[in-house]
């Protein structure tokens, strides 16, 4: 196997499939890049048997020479090593020639690196999916709906199906939900291209953010299908494969409340960063408390109150204030999160009472719905 390559296009290449190696796999050969070389051009291939990245480099690209293909063939390098040394080279043509016993000699200008490489034959096949269940959907929109929704998944190991989002598609609509049951996140997308039927997977959090790293803002659309034990994401030269959590997701519907008692307007960031500037002194508590209380009027206070450091207490203009007084403590972090996901806009807060779950919505459309659970402070 013999081939030259533009080294900048090998390491964008190698940054896409070495999100997915990991340093500690059981399965040593699972530490190497998979490299599959023919006159089309060259597949990288990276894993930790959880996720898969395969990334496809042409030969050609808009008339210009990307690889020179001399001898095509496959091998498997380490993955940590291979990478820094295309990093490091000195000029931007590269290269690569295997001989007997996976030799492997990669030349750049007047240096040349010489490595021991594995047989390909032994790297774990990609997993093989129908596509009876495909949908597309632009990447944006991908990038938001995980954005919106991946920060709430549990990182505790002791129910594994909650350190996932749900990912259910019903009535032509894709519902995506994370909850560490101590907060949730629902995320309401409807999509024209949805297959027929009902189905539902839990995609591992973990999974979901490599794979927003990976995305591109200008790659258009993105291909989905569902299998029972796998999730592939084909974008223009990727594909992205993460094995499925089992177990059955609780049933959130039944968390969110159907009625309030309490119902506070107001803008989003001026929010963000009153309780980001109270949350100052709270972070010294173990439990980062924040209190947060609506009486009679049009503002709403924000403060933190803590024995060894201060205290600080904040007017926040409300749009609107409906229904009941109310004074209620949470976790600054959990209500910041919340408040990035919606993103600025205004916000709506629906209160059930001072210790009971409280909602919180975008003032424009009700896709986005954020729930969190107030703290015992007394």
């Amino acid at each position: 196997m013999k081939f030259e390559i533009m080294r900048e296009r090998l390491v964008e290449g190698l940054n896409d499939v070495m999100k997915a190696v990991s340093s500690k796999t059981t399965i040593p050969i699972l530490t190497g890049i998979k490299m599959d070389v023919s006159a089309e051009g060259m597949r990288l291939t990276g894993s930790d048997s959880d996720i898969t990245i395969q990334t496809f480099i042409p030969a050609e690209e808009d008339g210009k020479q990307i690889i020179r293909v001399i001898e095509g063939g496959s091998i498997v390098l380490q993955a940590k090593v291979f990478g820094e040394i295309i990093r490091k080279l000195p000029t931007n043509e590269v290269e690569i020639e295997i001989t007997g016993n996976f030799q492997t000699h990669i030349r750049s200008g007047k240096s040349e690196f010489h490595l021991i490489g594995l047989d390909a034959m032994d790297y774990p096949q990609l997993p093989d999916i129908q596509d009876d269940r495909l949908f597309t959907i632009p990447a944006d929109l991908l990038k938001t709906i995980i954005r919106e929704t991946v920060f709430a998944v549990s990182s505790s190991e002791t129910r594994p199906v909650l350190t996932g989002v749900h990912w259910e598609v019903k009535d032509g609509e894709l519902v995506c939900v994370a909850t560490d049951s101590h907060r949730l996140a629902r995320r309401k997308t409807k999509l024209e291209t949805l297959p027929e039927g009902e189905y539902s997977v839990v995609i591992p959090g973990k999974s979901l953010t490599e794979l927003n790293k990976i995305l591109d803002d200008n790659s258009e659309a993105v291909e989905i299908v569902m299998t029972n034990q796998q999730v592939l994401f084909k974008s223009k030269h990727i594909l992205f494969f993460s094995r499925l959590l089992e177990g059955n997701y609780p049933d959130t519907s039944r968390l969110i409340p159907s009625e309030h008692k309490t119902t506070v307007t107001v803008n989003g960031r001026s929010l963000l960063q009153a309780i980001d500037r109270a949350s100052l002194l709270a972070r010294e508590e173990r439990n980062n408390v924040v209190r947060f209380s609506a009486t009679s009027g049009s503002d709403v206070e924000v403060s933190s109150n803590s024995p060894e450091v201060g205290k600080v207490e904040e007017q926040l203009q409300a749009q609107s204030i409906e229904g009941e007084e109310l004074k209620i403590s949470f976790s600054a972090k959990f209500m910041m999160d919340a408040l990035k996901a919606i993103d600025g806009q205004d916000v709506v807060i629906q209160f059930t009472g001072a210790m009971r779950p409280f909602i919180l919505k975008s003032a424009l459309d009700d896709s986005i719905l954020q729930l969190i659970l107030p703290v015992r402070t007394y």
